[in-house]
C-alpha cells in the first residue's frame, strides 16, 4: 500500500486518509474518492490530498477484516457484525463462557502489526449482546498473503453454554435454626445468568452421614454444598460426606481470595463443588469461576485450579467475617 500526498488529479480511486472539511459538508476519511469528490476538493482550494492507494497483492481493510473474522467464527452462539473501517466485532447471542486458543491469538497478532484481534479474557462469563472479540485491520489495506497466513493460523473462538441446567444445592445447618436463605438466593442468581436453576431446597444437619445421604439422593446433574460451618480441611464434614456417598474429592483449597475454602470432586458423572462461605454474597469470589466453568461443561483439574492464582487476588468482600486488613509495618 502506498500512503502519502498526491496531486488531486491523481487521487481518483484512492482512499482518503484524513477527513476533509468542505464549505458545504465533509468528506470522511476512508472514503474512496470519486470524480465528484475531487471536484469538491478542488473547489475548496485543495491541490493535493493525503491518500492510501492499494497495490497489487493488497486487500482492502474491510475485505481483510471480514475474511479473518469468518475464519475465527464459524461457531454457534457467536455472530459477526458487518465490516466497517477495517473492523468486525464478534457478539455473543446467548449467555455462556468465552473461550479461545491463546497461542493462536498471539500467533495471528504477530504476523503483521496491521492485523489484530483482541478478545475478552479467557473463561469470561458473557451475556447475549456482549462483544467477545474484535478483529481490526489498522491500515487501509494489508497484504493478502499476510491475511492468508492469519486465516490458516486461526482457530475458532467458542462460547460454552450451560450443560448443567438443574443443579442441587445442599445446605447444612447446625442446631435447629435453618440456614439464612441469602446463600441460596445468591447462588440462584449466579445460575440464572447462565440459564441454569436450582432444584427444590435441601437442608440437612451438619453431619457426614446426613450430608452423604443427601448427596446420593440429589436430583440435579450437578451438586453444590454450602455448609453451616466453614470447610477448613480436606477431611472435614463436607468432603468426607462426598467420599462416604461413593464420590471423590479432587481438590481442596484454591489460590483465589476470597474463595480459598472451596473444594471440587465428583460422584459418578456428577460434578460436586463445596462452596466457600463467601458464596453467600454476590461479590465476585473464586466460587464464581469454578461454578460458571463447571456449569458449562468444563471439568476443572487440580492443575486448572492451581493456575488461578495470578489474577486471583479479588476485591475484598464487605460480607467477610475476617477481612484481610492491612499488614503490620
Amino acid at each position: 500500500m502506498k500512503f502519502g500526498p498526491v496531486p488531486l488529479q491523481d487521487a481518483a480511486g484512492a482512499i482518503l486518509a484524513h477527513s476533509a472539511e468542505l464549505p458545504n459538508g465533509r468528506l470522511r476519511k476512508g472514503k474512496v474518492l470519486e470524480t465528484d469528490d475531487i471536484a469538491l476538493l478542488a473547489a475548496a482550494g485543495a491541490e493535493n490530498v493525503v491518500v492510501a492507494q492499494l497495490e497489487v497483492g493488497d486487500l482492502h481493510e474491510d475485505v481483510a477484516a471480514q475474511r479473518l473474522a469468518e475464519a475465527f467464527v464459524p461457531a454457534p452462539g457467536l455472530r459477526l457484525t458487518t465490516a466497517t473501517t477495517g473492523r468486525v466485532n464478534v457478539i455473543a447471542t446467548m449467555p455462556g463462557i468465552f473461550r479461545c486458543d491463546v497461542e493462536t491469538i498471539e500467533k495471528v497478532n504477530a504476523i503483521n502489526p496491521m492485523i489484530t484481534i483482541a478478545t475478552q479474557p479467557q473463561n469470561q462469563r458473557v451475556v447475549a449482546g456482549d462483544m467477545v472479540a474484535t478483529i481490526k485491520i489498522i491500515s487501509y489495506a494489508v497484504a493478502e498473503l499476510d491475511i492468508a497466513r492469519a486465516v490458516d493460523a486461526a482457530m475458532p473462538l467458542a462460547l460454552l453454554t450451560a450443560q448443567h441446567t438443574d443443579i442441587t444445592l445442599i445446605e447444612t445447618q447446625i442446631g435447629s435454626d435453618a440456614p439464612n436463605p441469602k446463600g441460596r438466593t445468591a447462588m440462584a442468581t449466579r445460575l440464572d445468568r447462565l440459564g441454569a436453576s436450582l432444584t427444590p431446597r435441601v437442608v440437612v444437619d451438619h453431619h457426614e452421614a446426613a450430608l452423604a445421604k443427601a448427596i446420593s439422593a440429589a436430583s440435579g446433574t450437578m451438586i453444590m454444598i454450602l455448609t453451616g460451618s466453614a470447610t477448613s480441611d480436606a477431611y472435614d464434614v463436607a468432603p468426607q460426606a462426598v467420599r462416604i456417598a461413593g464420590g471423590q474429592v479432587t481438590r481442596f483449597g484454591m489460590p483465589v481470595d476470597p474463595g480459598n475454602l472451596l473444594f471440587v470432586g465428583e460422584i459418578g458423572e456428577k460434578p460436586v463443588i463445596g462452596l466457600p462461605g463467601c458464596a453467600r454474597s454476590l461479590a465476585l469470589n473464586g466460587a464464581d469461576w469454578v461454578v460458571e466453568r463447571t456449569i458449562c461443561g468444563l471439568r476443572l483439574s487440580d492443575h486448572d485450579i492451581a493456575g488461578m492464582g495470578v489474577g486471583g487476588l479479588l476485591k475484598e468482600s464487605p460480607a467477610r467475617h475476617h477481612p484481610r486488613g492491612k499488614p503490620k509495618e
